[in-house]
Parts: structure tokens; sequence; C-alpha cells
């Protein structure tokens, strides 16, 4: 199950440019599946940093315009997206000049390779 997913994560950081990273975690920022390169920054692959994603999307819904589904933080050397796959995060990590339009273009495709991950966390 989670090999497929890492090939089908390893092919997508071979395609995109500047892709570094892939990672799916629960909700708490706790890694399921990990995919990186030597560029790769450590810090943002911490559980602490990717689990302000769900503080951030619990809090952008108090503004009443909807569920969140993805938030794009820009640093000066690496930019990070995450979607929301409840009851899963998908983070990507690319360098600055990565493509997000290319990375936003996945959300719908990678759905059914998250399906049986999906299923093991509702389970447990």
């Amino acid at each position: 199950m989670t090999d497929d997913v890492k090939r089908y994560f390893n092919s997508l950081m071979q395609k995109i440019v500047g892709l570094q990273s892939v990672l799916v975690t629960d909700r708490d920022g706790i890694p399921l599946i990990r995919v990186a390169n030597e560029h790769a920054p450590e810090l943002a692959m911490k559980p602490s940093f990717l689990s302000t994603f769900t503080m951030a999307t619990d809090q952008s819904s108090k503004l009443g315009l909807g569920r969140n589904q993805t938030i794009i933080c820009m640093y000066s050397n690496y930019q990070v997206v995450q979607m929301n796959k409840l009851p899963l995060i998908v983070t990507f990590i690319g360098s600055e000049t990565c493509n997000t339009g290319h990375i936003l273009a996945l959300e719908s495709q990678i759905d059914n390779y998250l399906d049986d991950v999906k299923q093991a966390v509702i389970e447990a």
C-alpha cells in the first residue's frame, strides 16, 4: 500500500522541478509517508511545523469563507503547500522557484493514491 504511494510521490518529485519533499501526515503532524531528496529542509519536515496546518485551517474557517482546502506559505528559500485531505494532510515542500501551479494541479490526482492510507488512519 504505502510502497505504491511512495513510488507515486517519487515520480512527482522527478516531474516537478524544484519539488524537494512530499509528506503525508495525520492531523497532529505525525508523518505517515515521507519522500524527500537531499535538498529538503529538515525543520519544515518536523511534526511541530507540520501540525500548524491544522490550527491555521481551524482559525481560517472562522472567517466565514467555508472550509479551507489549501494553504501556501512562501519563504525566502522554499515554499510549502499543504492540502487538506482529512483525516490526512499532504505537504509539498519545494524550492522558491518551484511551480506552485503544478503542485496545486495535483490535488484531485492524489486522492486515488491516498484512499488506502485514509482508510488505515480512520480504522486506527
